[in-house]
């Protein structure tokens, strides 16, 4: 089968699915509508539906007419907390929510992938297990999902499989990489306190926000000076300040800041969680102020196995030209998805959405954020080819 022209045929029903997911974005365990829709779907095209995994998940499985490995395929559902600023006719109309990281074209491709294998199920040797993912966007939905016993479901997962719309990639082009490709992602809370006091008299004080601008440039500098060049990539940002009073002639008793860390092995980021609470602990003792400090590890790095890459890559290479392939697509960015391939091997793979001349390039997280949805094409084709790589090879 020529999977990107299925695809292709199925392009304006991709479109419309992945506008209408848009047009009605819903956040991490609140994706009721969107999971009524794609349980429906899924049970219209001869899946076995499970709902309510995880509170709003939902899990579907076609068991093809062989005996075969069994494939997971996963799309993310949830969208973010943003309010869109995109004049479309399809823009958010839900005030504060928008689809600003690609899910709503991920269920899309998601639902287009399941026609496509479903309708060549007398032939699979193997069976289809798509998993549709609540709360990715940092509320730890793939955890969820484990918890409820997504690994043990049978038969089980042989290989996984899932992709990412990508807005650094150019629309036409895929990345796909073995290896560690996107950073696993840690969030940290540090609670300064001092002794608040009339801002006239600072010397009745220990003044918590001059230690915390100290702490703010001692943290920042963990990366350069403490850490090993060679353990790897590792970003650290400081990102949000809140102090306990917000009044020009108060100093107030406490400063809370929070921040991220993301690296690409977990020992480097055990070894950053410990360099973040020294460092707290000794800047705020200098000066007679205390530290509590807050560390939660949301994801670890997505980690491709490499023998599948080697054949989806192959897959790849027979429906795209050389130049649309990229095989360095590393990121710093952080995806829950690595939970299931720390499991099962698999690989996790990018689709480009910028089109410069359109004026489609705002990145991920943007109140602006769009795709160029010719990608939806390219991603239905190229999951539905790696998918039937397993259980329908004489297809490929």
């Amino acid at each position: 089968m020529d999977y990107l022209a299925r695809a292709a045929d199925l392009q304006p029903e991709l479109v419309a699915t992945r506008r209408d997911f848009h047009q009605h974005p819903e956040i991490g365990f609140q994706e009721h509508r969107t999971a009524g829709i794609l349980a429906q779907r899924l049970a219209d095209m001869g899946f076995e539906v499970q709902t309510g995994v995880a509170k709003t998940g939902v899990v579907a499985f076609l068991e093809g007419a062989h005996a075969g490995p069994t494939v997971m395929l996963r799309c993310d559902m949830d969208a973010l907390p943003i309010q869109e600023l995109s004049d479309v006719p399809y823009r958010s109309q839900v005030d504060g929510m928008m689809h600003a990281c690609g899910h709503d074209g991920h269920m899309a491709i998601a639902l287009a992938t399941a026609q496509i294998l479903s309708e060549q199920r007398d032939q699979m040797h193997g069976n289809i297990r798509l998993v549709c993912q609540p709360g990715e966007e940092g509320h730890g939905g793939m955890l969820r999902m484990l918890d409820a016993g997504l690994l043990d479901m049978q038969p089980a997962a042989d290989i996984a499989l899932g992709l990412h719309l990508w807005s650094p990639l150019a629309v036409g082009t895929v990345g796909i990489a073995a290896g560690a490709t996107m950073s696993g992602s840690s969030v940290f809370r540090i609670k300064v306190k001092g002794k608040g006091g009339h801002a006239a008299m600072p010397h009745t004080t220990i003044d918590p926000v001059a230690c915390t601008g100290q702490l703010i440039t001692a943290l920042h500098t963990i990366v350069g000076r403490r850490m090993n060049a060679m353990d790897g990539a590792v970003i650290l940002s400081v990102t949000g300040l809140q102090t306990s009073t917000n009044t020009h002639n108060i100093i107030p008793e406490t400063v809370e800041i929070t921040g991220t860390f993301r690296t690409f092995n977990a020992y480097t980021s055990e070894l950053l969680e410990q360099h973040v609470r020294d460092v707290s602990r000794s800047v705020c003792e200098s000066v007679g102020c205390t530290a509590d400090v807050h560390v939660r590890h949301l994801t670890i790095p997505t980690v491709n196995d490499k023998d599948v890459v080697q054949r989806v890559t192959q897959v790849f290479g027979h429906m795209l030209n050389a130049e649309q392939i990229n095989d360095r697509p590393h990121t710093m960015a952080s995806d829950d998805f690595s939970y299931v391939l720390d499991e099962i091997p698999g690989v996790y793979f990018f689709v480009g959405i910028a089109n410069e001349a359109r004026g489609i390039n705002y990145s991920h997280h943007h109140p602006r954020f769009d795709m160029d949805e010719a990608a939806l094409t390219m991603g239905a084709g190229l999951l539905s080819a790696a998918a039937a790589a397993y259980v329908l090879p004489d297809t490929v």
